[in-house]
């Protein structure tokens, strides 16, 4: 059974707090991202293979949010457009900031559990799933 979670986040908010502070209050134990509209003032990234990060003031529009979500780790994509309708996107890091608003729709399988667990094949924790029996 998927169970829709819905909310709307607004100015000054943390992108990946609120996600964070969603999937513990509903308890979500295997969920992903439907759905994430709106804009933020800032972005904070890690681009592929990079051990920094890239915080950018600037208004963009969200393009895209994508999510597995554990309840110890929500591992987010999330691509944004500027001004110019340039794009970039990375893995979403604290310090993305809600300019004015972001509607956010997750979505709850009550029916798996999503872990993660180091790989040595990647050398990366990655995702593992379980049926989680009703």
């Amino acid at each position: 059974m998927i169970t829709p979670i819905a909310t709307r986040l607004t100015r000054g908010q943390d992108l990946k707090l609120e996600l964070q502070k969603l999937v513990t209050k509903h308890n979500v134990a295997a969920g992903s991202i439907a759905s994430c509209v709106g804009c933020v003032s800032q972005i904070n990234i890690r681009l592929a293979n990079a051990n920094h990060t890239k915080l950018i003031q600037a208004p963009f529009e969200i393009v895209s949010v994508m999510a597995t979500l554990t309840p110890n780790h929500q591992h987010v994509h999330i691509s944004v457009a500027d001004e110019n309708g340039d794009v970039i996107g990375g893995h979403l890091l604290e310090g993305t900031i809600i300019a004015t608003t972001a509607e956010l729709i997750l979505h709850r399988y009550d029916t798996l559990t999503f872990s993660r667990e180091h790989d040595d094949s990647t050398g990366y924790t990655e995702l593992t799933i379980s049926d989680n029996p009703q």
